[in-house]
């Protein structure tokens, strides 16, 4: 359990900056906001601390989450939090968000840019694949994409237009996709076509693999996706390979257990195994042993039932040992 203790300013109300209701709470996480919020009324109401427990329990969240959006909005650099100990607590500074709006006019003069044609067009065309008019904070950002990731206005338009066609059309996202396609060091519009060609390849695997196991790919979390890729990507295993390994699953432990499938591949890419027939080649490596230790089960057999018959009977007269037994034969 973290502590945060908080830079005080006790008043009556909370004030919450323009700057970070335009520029930062539309591309945070909900739950981040509601964290930030909170946390500022206490800082406001002169709360002088408050544990990661108590403010979970009011915001209906985990612990983990409430670390997560400090965090978060300690990176964004809308607080700043300084560790106090090694125990986990922290002091939360609220930063004065005013001069913000004054950057970003100065980094980039939307209205010069919009007298751009090229700007212009591409700005129009996110609306309309986005369906929603676009606020100054989404032009600037699009904007500030052709310098600081050095995207064409078509890298751009393609990049939303990909995030779209996904349904996914907040700006969060969006801008998430950006910056992985800029450490996939696309550079073009061949590059993000051979990037989303790639990635939907991926996908129409995993899905297939999900479908054969019965699953749902919303039901997969991020451990299962990172083993998927791994079998698709780093071992380059083909599907009929994995479904091999899905059946041998089923047939041991009678259900769809990833990390079983996963040690059966992993031993298999190990073993430098690539098709079914190296499979086969690797069980039948085994069989001489299992027969082996068969026929010597047989032999022990055999021995065991000739002992047994070469046994001599002994060929007995039950009348005469009855009269032994009752004593008649003195009488005789």
């Amino acid at each position: 359990m973290s502590t945060f203790v908080f830079k005080t300013d006790e008043t009556n109300y909370t004030p919450v900056s323009n700057v970070f209701i335009d520029k930062f709470m539309p591309k945070a996480r909900g739950e981040f906001v509601k964290v930030y919020l909170l946390g500022l009324k206490y800082c406001k109401s002169g709360e002088l601390g408050v544990s990661s427990q108590v403010m979970a329990s009011a915001l209906h969240l985990l612990e983990t989450d409430v670390l997560n959006a400090w965090n978060y909005w300690n990176d964004e650099n809308v607080i700043k939090m300084i560790p106090i100990d090694n125990m986990g607590n922290y002091n939360i500074d609220f930063l004065d968000l005013a001069d913000r709006k004054t950057e970003n006019e100065n980094s980039i003069n939307l209205l010069e840019e919009l007298s751009k044609d090229s700007i212009k067009d591409m700005l129009e065309d996110i609306e309309k694949s986005t369906g929603r008019p676009l606020s100054s904070e989404e032009m600037t950002m699009y904007i500030s994409w052709i310098n600081d990731l050095n995207f064409s206005p078509e890298v751009i338009l393609l990049l939303v237009q990909y995030c779209t066609s996904k349904g996914k059309t907040n700006s969060r996202y969006i801008e998430k996709t950006a910056l992985s396609w800029f450490d996939a060091k696309i550079k073009n519009v061949n590059d993000a076509q051979i990037f989303i060609k790639n990635r939907e390849d991926r996908w129409i695997k995993i899905r297939k693999i999900l479908n054969y196991l019965g699953i749902k790919d919303g039901e997969i979390m991020k451990p299962q996706e990172e083993m998927l890729s791994k079998w698709i990507e780093s071992y380059n295993f083909s599907l009929e390979i994995i479904f091999k390994a899905c059946n041998i699953c089923f047939e041991r432990i009678n259900k769809a257990d990833f990390k079983y499938i996963d040690g059966i591949l992993t031993s298999w890419n190990k073993d430098k195994i690539r098709t079914l027939e190296d499979i086969e080649k690797k069980d039948v490596k085994k069989t001489p042993h299992n027969n082996f230790r068969n026929s010597n089960k047989n032999i022990g057999n055999r021995n065991s039932k000739s002992t047994f018959n070469n046994f001599k009977q002994r060929n007995y007269d039950f009348d005469d040992l009855e009269k032994k037994l009752l004593g008649w034969d003195k009488n005789d």
